[in-house]
């Protein structure tokens, strides 16, 4: 059994334990300095808990002596403080953030680290940046790659339309920061909140905009391979004008933690949501200028005797199928690894990844390429 600290009690951090803890590989210890949220975790043979203050580096290093990794599910302002921990101690390290800062640093330690630092092994980034790479693998030349991705409620009852199905932080940021894309081959940074754009899928209308963090380092992996690149986040229809209002009109993305306050008093926390993913490749494939998309919807479900949200099963099976493949060698075991790394096979065939199989990626060979499939 291989020894893994999950730091963050939440909710995703405790899914990730449950997972982990159920197949009887791994021995997680939870750590988080909230004994409120250390209490609610169900603890087993194979998961406890252990109260750390993140912020004092004793206690953290501490806390991960002796880890195989350590795999943050802690607020993304944290993150960089978790991955320099892991990287002294040359403890593999997994995180889930969104937050371009943070991954640039994990980049910057991973040059001397002497141990494999993965970050934004979550959805998106995440899952959207190995989806979107193999769909690029397939094109001879490759014009456009759009990553679309929506963590939605199921049934929305409010003006926004949106119910709390993530970091209230998380959502803040990335509906803050500059956004990276690829404009006429040029990389730049466009806003956040702009370019809406709707789109229908299974019959449901939907709207997108950008918002930040979601291209990973897809920017990086297609430099000069690609015309057009970019991430827009998924919502219904209204949403993105009511948050403008109060994001730039009332100026709240300049006070945050009062916007963060209204949010968590006032949009109601949902388990009926849907993760909606959406990404479109344009080029020249065998001479012919095609198209090939990538859609699927997952839905909440009971896992392991637990009612666990789509966001939540999508989030913590994504970062514990990479920590599985780390694990079985699978993955670099030292450096910078990015998600566009791992194969799609490889992680659909992961016994976490199968969380995001559709029926029409079952019962393929391995490398089967899209077009191959589809003919």
């Amino acid at each position: 059994m291989k020894n893994v600290v999950v730091i963050g009690a939440g909710k995703i951090g405790a899914t990730i334990a449950d997972l982990l803890g159920a197949t009887g590989d791994y021995r997680v210890v939870i750590a988080d300095r909230s004994n409120e949220q250390l209490a609610a975790i169900r603890t087993s043979s194979t998961i406890s808990t252990r109260r750390v203050d993140i912020t004092d580096e004793a206690e953290l290093a501490e806390a991960l002596n002796g880890a195989f990794a350590v795999l943050s599910a802690a607020p993304y302002d944290l993150t960089t403080r978790i991955a320099e921990a892991a990287a002294a101690q040359g403890v593999h390290y997994l995180d889930l953030t969104e937050d371009v800062a943070s991954t640039r640093r994990v980049k910057e330690l991973a040059l001397t680290a002497k141990a494999a630092l993965i970050p934004q092994c979550g959805l998106a980034p995440g899952f959207i940046s190995i989806v979107a790479a193999d769909l690029a693998r397939d094109f001879d030349q490759l014009d456009s790659l759009k990553l679309r991705v929506g963590a939605l409620p199921q049934y929305p009852s409010n003006a926004l339309n949106y119910n709390l199905t993530w970091s209230t932080d998380g959502v803040i940021n990335e509906y803050c920061e500059p956004c990276e894309a690829v404009v006429n081959g040029e990389r730049v940074l466009v806003p956040a909140m702009e370019e809406r754009e709707e789109f229908s899928l299974d019959g449901v209308t939907y709207e997108a905009f950008n918002t930040s963090g979601g291209l990973g380092t897809l920017c990086d992996t297609l430099a000069g391979k690609v015309r057009t690149l970019n991430y827009r986040t998924i919502r219904y229809p209204g949403h993105c004008a009511i948050m403008k209002a109060l994001l730039q009109d009332l100026r709240l993305s300049e006070r945050r933690n009062v916007l963060k306050d209204i949010f968590e008093n006032a949009l109601p926390s949902t388990l009926q949501d849907v993760v909606v993913i959406f990404v479109t490749a344009s080029g020249r494939m065998n001479g012919r200028l095609t198209q090939q998309t990538y859609a699927n919807k997952v839905y909440s479900a009971v896992v392991g005797g637990v009612m666990r949200s789509a966001i939540q099963i999508t989030t913590a099976s994504g970062i514990c199928a990479v920590l599985d493949l780390l694990a079985e060698g699978k993955l670099p075991q030292k450096g910078f690894v990015k998600q566009e790394d791992i194969g799609f096979d490889a992680f659909l065939a992961n016994r976490f990844g199968r969380a995001y199989a559709r029926p029409e990626d079952l019962g393929h060979a391995p490398g089967e390429t899209h077009a191959a499939r589809a003919a």
